[in-house]
């Protein structure tokens, strides 16, 4: 009987005991405890170091520590236009502990463009924050005979593919940019690549050979306070601050908006815990008033939303760019 009595006590320590384990469990996999035992965050950034993606990671770093209470580590996982590091956060586990650095178009043309073969799509991937929007725009030499947007279109136009202007690769931002110009007006200006990258397109245009340069207006205000180049228009829906005296294509009676969004998304699938503590944080790190400074000051300015926001931001563009895309591809 004692032996019955004994065997009857263990098996209801078991069961307490497994009972206690599930119920740990489930905590865990709720992520009510992240992050849990100092364990660090990794924040992929897609992008060489020294980029305006990664310099972004990097001034967020360390607020994002204080947040979250924990080491995060920026690692850099450059390689096809984005795609590899793209790759590596999709493919990771949802638990939180893996985040990236993102921007646009990449992130949206990547898995739309089947010719890349992309491992991943976009549902694999969740948008936790907006960090900031650096529009394209149009500039054109100080010199130029073309005194407003208006007189680069119409020459543009009326003499198919005799101006050129650059972009920073097949398939970049400029490119989408000459696409929807060309679509939306009628002009015809000649794309001109640069795949290494914004300083080598500026040096093509300093150097007067081409006559355009499209960039983002971080990549651009610097030549343009300088008096080094002169900027016709930005494809935005409001004025930048960086150059306030400068018009909108749309307020010059094109609807065309070109934008670089850069921010941070997760894989798909985050316990809802885990994605809050980290959207809070990201937000509070984008949002910290030094943080803001020193994206002012180079020329990138915060716009800030929260992970919905974004999310459909990101839904916007992939129709934007879906339209344009068959446009980019055939040139």
């Amino acid at each position: 009987m004692k032996k019955l009595i004994s065997a009857l006590a263990v098996g209801a320590l078991a069961l307490t005991a497994t009972g206690c384990v599930d119920s740990s469990s489930t905590a865990a996999s709720s992520g009510e405890d992240f992050p849990k035992n100092g364990k660090s965050v990794e924040l992929v950034v897609a992008f060489s170091p020294g980029g305006p993606v990664d310099t972004a990671a990097r001034l967020i770093q360390p607020v994002l520590e204080e947040e979250l209470g924990t080491n995060v580590e920026v690692v850099n996982k450059p390689g096809a236009g984005g795609q590899i590091g793209y790759t590596a956060l999709a493919n990771a586990k949802p638990d939180g502990y893996t985040i990236g650095a993102v921007g646009s178009p990449s992130i949206v043309v990547i898995p739309l463009d089947e010719s890349r073969g992309a491992a991943f799509s976009r549902e694999d991937l969740q948008p936790l924050a907006r960090q900031v929007v650096d529009p394209m725009v149009i500039a054109v030499q100080p010199d130029s005979p073309y005194a407003s947007l208006k007189d680069l279109l119409e020459a543009s136009s009326a003499n198919p593919d005799t101006i050129n202007a650059t972009t920073t690769g097949q398939m970049g931002g400029e490119h989408f940019a000459i696409a929807q110009i060309n679509e939306t007006t009628g002009s015809a200006l000649s794309p001109v690549h640069f795949s290494e990258g914004a300083s080598q397109a500026s040096t093509a245009f300093l150097g007067k050979h081409v006559d355009v340069l499209v960039g983002n207006i971080s990549e651009v205000v610097d030549l343009a306070n300088q008096g080094k180049a002169r900027v016709l228009g930005v494809m935005n829906t409001e004025r930048t601050e960086m150059l306030p005296e400068v018009p909108t294509f749309t307020e010059e009676g094109y609807d065309i908006v070109s934008t670089t969004a850069r921010g941070y998304a997760a894989p798909a699938g985050l316990p809802e815990a885990v994605a809050a503590k980290l959207e809070a944080a990201l937000q509070s790190a984008i949002e910290n008033e030094e943080v803001i400074t020193k994206m002012d000051n180079l020329g990138l300015t915060t716009s800030f939303q929260d992970a919905q926001s974004y999310g459909e931001f990101w839904q916007k563009q992939e129709a934007d760019y879906q339209a344009v895309l068959p446009l980019v591809q055939a040139k």
